[in-house]
């Protein structure tokens, strides 16, 4: 046995592994091994609060762990500087959780805690700032704390926060503290809305803060005075404009085009997840035109919505450079100050009874009241109104003057239940509406977000009731958890219930499910209903022919069947005796 032989039996089982000094421990340390039972337990962390932040910094290429902070080198103390900067990055995160402020980005500045602040760190249009206290905003909401820095700086955003919460303000004051003053180049602000009465309710916020600031604001109200107001004659100049995509791509693709977006600096859509939403009916098609036609590459692109959602998300990764998110409170969830109940009403017709019992109890109004279609709003519009109830009813067949006064009516208070489709479940700010009550079941979790938005608005106690059938417990399970994470109660079958698949989800989205009508009175009957009527008894009548014919032809074929069993009674017999008589062939044998 040679030496190799016997070092081979010495270090037999002995692994070796190379370590630097500094990992090298000055001595021996033996580590116990830790049994299966014994091993520690990590952390876990709930998957629905980080799933959003983590998907926005993997598509933004980022890591999804915190940045570590330098540290100082060995043997260096930090200099004032850095301590001064440590320390206000300190000061801003402690302000973010207060406020429940999400922040995701590179060097994001601190928020605002006053519009003192602002001015003293931005320098505000001294007007703006006596606008903006004229309107009794003396302090910023969180959403308006955050997003005001950022816009300030010129920073491409995308802000998420609750309904009621500030969005307009947040966006409107970069916008005009950026122009400043009218120019005669054009269009140097565009603010996009899914709905008239949205951008309508934005022109009239604007009106107010650029009051005295010689900025012009202009809201395209008829598309066949648009010629007038913005073609090659017109001398009259306006600094913002606010509408709807689909009036002004049409104005676009007007020859010569009416309108010249080339001088946008700002760039600002409301709702933005209604409107980069894909497929018929939508506007991203319409805004791809106008993305395109604002050529200024300095410009300043916001999205501002209640709701967030992938696309807007990839979408403002892809073409935004420098993208700033803020997200406030819980993503995707109703706001605090609504009392959200579920109430079961067994039926379609279940429904008419429930509502006639609120009213019974005695509404606070004014009311929200919504409904899937125009079909159902016009049906739930004529029972109320039997009912003796001040109501009114909006949806798109009803044409532009009509639904101006029917919202203006409702904001002075002359009616009392207004009957609404989806139209006016984004955006629309009516102050003081105290319930809001889903007749039938939203179709998504977003849906039901807007629409309880319209209550509890800016800090005010707001209710919300849904009515919900047997056929709507699809969609339920989505809906309580968002009532108890926003606080409020619900049954615990209810959280247990199966989730929905996605591709059931989306055809649910699509299609709403087909209802009976809301009826209870006894109406006149038309042709129509005669027609349906009498092609019904046809049908009837048929089918009783045909089961009179199978019932006729059963009683021949019963007979005729024990005939045939009696056969069948005799040929076995036959067989029988054949059997006995060949035994007794073969015994002769």
């Amino acid at each position: 046995m040679d030496e190799h032989d016997i070092f081979k039996l010495i270090t037999a089982g002995v692994r070796f592994t190379k370590k630097s000094k500094k990992e090298q421990p000055t001595k021996p340390q033996l580590q116990p091994k830790i049994s299966k039972k014994e091993e520690p337990v990590k952390s876990k962390k709930s998957k629905e609060d980080d799933q959003d932040s983590t998907e926005f910094r993997l598509l933004a290429g980022e890591s999804t762990t915190e940045p570590k902070r330098k540290k100082p080198k060995e043997g260096k103390a930090p200099s004032a500087k850095e301590l001064e900067l440590q320390k206000v990055a300190d000061q801003a995160n402690e302000t973010r959780k207060q406020f429940g402020i999400s922040a995701l980005g590179k060097r994001i500045p601190p928020p605002v805690a006053s519009f003192e602040a602002l001015t003293r760190d931005f320098k505000l249009l001294p007007r703006l700032q006596q606008n903006l206290l004229a309107r009794n905003f003396d302090q910023p909401t969180p959403i308006q704390m955050q997003a005001l820095p950022v816009l300030l700086q010129r920073r491409a955003l995308m802000a998420c926060a609750p309904t009621g919460s500030g969005k307009t303000l947040a966006f409107l004051t970069p916008i005009i503290d950026g122009l400043r003053a009218h120019k005669t180049s054009g269009l140097r602000a565009l603010v996009l809305a899914p709905t008239r009465e949205l951008a309508q309710q934005i022109y009239r916020e604007c009106a107010e803060l650029t009051r005295e600031t010689g900025l012009r604001t202009h809201f395209i109200s008829k598309v066949s005075e648009a010629k007038q107001k913005h073609g090659t004659e017109c001398k009259q100049r306006y600094d913002i404009l606010v509408s709807t995509p689909n009036r002004v791509r049409f104005l676009l693709q007007q020859e010569p085009p009416l309108l010249d977006l080339s001088q946008v600096e700002w760039f600002v859509l409301d709702e933005a997840d209604r409107l980069m939403e894909e497929g018929q009916n939508n506007f991203k098609e319409q805004l791809d035109d106008i993305y395109a036609a604002c050529s200024l590459p300095t410009k300043c692109v916001a999205f501002f919505s209640a709701t967030y959602t992938v696309p807007v998300a990839k979408w403002a990764l892809r073409h935004l450079k420098n993208l700033v998110r803020i997200t406030i409170g819980v993503q995707n969830s109703a706001t605090e100050s609504v009392q959200q109940e579920l109430l079961f009403v067994g039926s379609e017709g279940g429904k008419l009874v429930a509502m006639r019992d609120l009213v019974r109890q005695g509404l606070q109004p004014p009311v929200l009241v919504f409904v899937q279609s125009k079909e159902r709003a016009k049906q739930l519009f004529e029972e109320l109104l039997y009912d003796g109830i001040n109501v009114d009813v909006i949806h798109a067949e009803r044409s532009q003057h009509q639904r101006d006064n029917c919202v203006r009516a409702f904001r002075e208070g002359s009616i009392w239940v207004l009957i609404c489709t989806e139209l006016m479940g984004r955006g629309i700010d009516f102050k003081g509406v105290n319930l809001v009550i889903n007749y039938d079941f939203p179709p998504t979790t977003i849906s039901y977000i807007h629409r309880i938005g319209r209550t509890g608005r800016a800090g005010r106690p707001g209710r919300a009731i849904t009515f919900f059938t047997q056929e709507d417990t699809a969609n339920l399970r989505s809906i309580a958890v968002i009532i108890k994470n926003s606080g409020g109660t619900v049954p615990e079958y209810m959280l247990q219930m199966k989730k929905v698949k996605k591709s059931e989800a989306k055809i649910r989205a699509k299609k709403p499910l087909d209802r009976e009508d809301i009826s209870t009175k006894i109406r006149p009957e038309t042709k129509s209903d005669e027609i349906h009527k009498s092609a019904k008894l046809k049908k009837v009548e048929k089918t009783e022919k045909i089961i009179k014919k199978r019932q006729g032809k059963e009683k021949d074929l019963k007979p005729k069947q024990k005939k045939l069993g009696k056969i069948k009674v005799d040929l076995k017999a036959v067989d029988k005796r054949k059997g006995k008589a060949s035994k007794t062939r073969k015994e002769k044998v």
